[in-house]
């Protein structure tokens, strides 16, 4: 596994971000200092499942909670954004990952689920989307929104297209077939991919946001996981997918045209950039985020997921078992483990507005 050092340091740029009121694999050691906080073991089982995008940083959570708090077990299973809020609001799953706050339609259905409180959106992983692609010799693609929202909804064909042309002046691009990739099961990652081209390619893609890929043609995979492998063994391909799996499968990643009309490198910093400009959009301990994909922040990377942990505010049998392990997460030591995973760590003043809404879970 590639390390993703610059991601602290990117970040860390970040860190002074005013986010307003209005609005796996893995298995080494993390870096920096991972203890969990005194008092926050609590002994407990937990059966938690959801999103795949952060399947690497939960099971490095999870090895290094257990680790240190005994009598505490948990599971975590990558299901995919959509089955994990299925689960919880089946009561399947204590607490769930999602790469997308509850819709309307879905709160009051979690809700349900925490007699005297609500289900809270707590954002608690950063995990940009690359666009990745395998085409042989071409090492440096560059697309604009409109000309993404073209090949994924089946416009755009070949790669040699005079918009991907546009987008590469004086690139060599071939005359191969593109094979576009997505998600084949209900996703997180989609929705954010899916609603970054609906405010930002308006007019070339028509068919909104939704965890469920609505666009015809291309080639489903399930999980982050088949999606990567999928590309990694099809010439001419191209998709989507969160940066850790993407440098897990050394795949080539696009280069994307932010609003600022720059074609952006996805590092820790330009991530931070987009995040910079993103508002708390729920209400009291609800940490729901609204992120402004057409950011014209010279730098910005604009395509960035952020997975949520859905857990009840009160009203849980598990709350303090649940409660101990979204302190060590939310906290700086949880965070800090995140660098070396090819996720994003939380800008402090996020971080600090999740570990206050943890600290109220009862």
């Amino acid at each position: 596994m590639k390390l993703q050092r610059y991601y602290v340091a990117g970040i860390a740029l970040t860190a002074t971000l005013a986010l307003t009121a209005c609005g796996s694999d893995n298995t080494d050691s993390p870096a920096g200092d991972a203890s969990v906080a005194p008092g926050s073991c609590t002994a407990g089982q937990l059966t938690a499942q959801g999103s795949s995008a952060q399947k690497n940083a939960m099971d490095e959570w999870i090895k290094t909670y257990q680790g240190q708090c005994a009598d505490t077990k948990i599971g975590y299973e990558g299901t995919g954004s959509g089955a994990g809020i299925q689960a919880f609001i089946a009561g399947t799953a204590d607490f769930v990952g999602s790469d997308s706050a509850l819709k309307e339609e879905e709160q009051p259905q979690a809700d349900a689920k925490c007699p005297g409180g609500q289900a809270l959106n707590l954002p608690m992983v950063i995990g940009p989307i690359a666009v990745v692609y395998n085409l042989d010799g071409v090492d440096n693609l560059q697309l604009s929104s409109p000309t993404l929202a073209k090949i994924f909804s089946g416009k755009i064909t070949k790669w040699n297209d005079p918009a991907i042309a546009a987008d590469n002046s004086g690139a060599k691009l071939p005359d191969t077939t593109i094979a576009s990739v997505h998600r084949s099961d209900e996703s997180g990652t989609t929705d954010n991919f899916t609603k970054y081209l609906s405010k930002t390619a308006e007019a070339d893609w028509t068919l909104g946001n939704a965890k469920a890929w609505k666009a015809p043609g291309g080639t489903g995979a399930a999980k982050s996981d088949g999606v990567t492998t999928a590309v990694k063994s099809t010439a001419g391909s191209i998709s989507y997918v969160e940066l850790s799996y993407a440098e897990n499968s050394d795949l080539k990643k696009a280069k994307i045209k932010n609003g600022a009309g720059e074609y952006t490198e996805l590092t820790g910093e330009s991530a931070g950039k987009t995040i910079a400009g993103a508002k708390v959009a729920g209400t009291g301990d609800d940490l729901k985020l609204d992120i402004d994909y057409a950011t014209t922040e010279p730098g910005a990377y604009p395509i960035v997921l952020v997975t949520y942990e859905i857990a009840c505010s009160k009203g849980s049998a598990k709350a303090a078992a649940i409660k101990g392990f979204l302190t060590y997460t939310s906290s700086t030591a949880g965070q800090s483990a995140l660098g070396d995973l090819g996720y994003a760590p939380l800008p402090e003043a996020v971080r600090s507005k999740v570990e206050a809404s943890v600290a109220k879970i009862s």
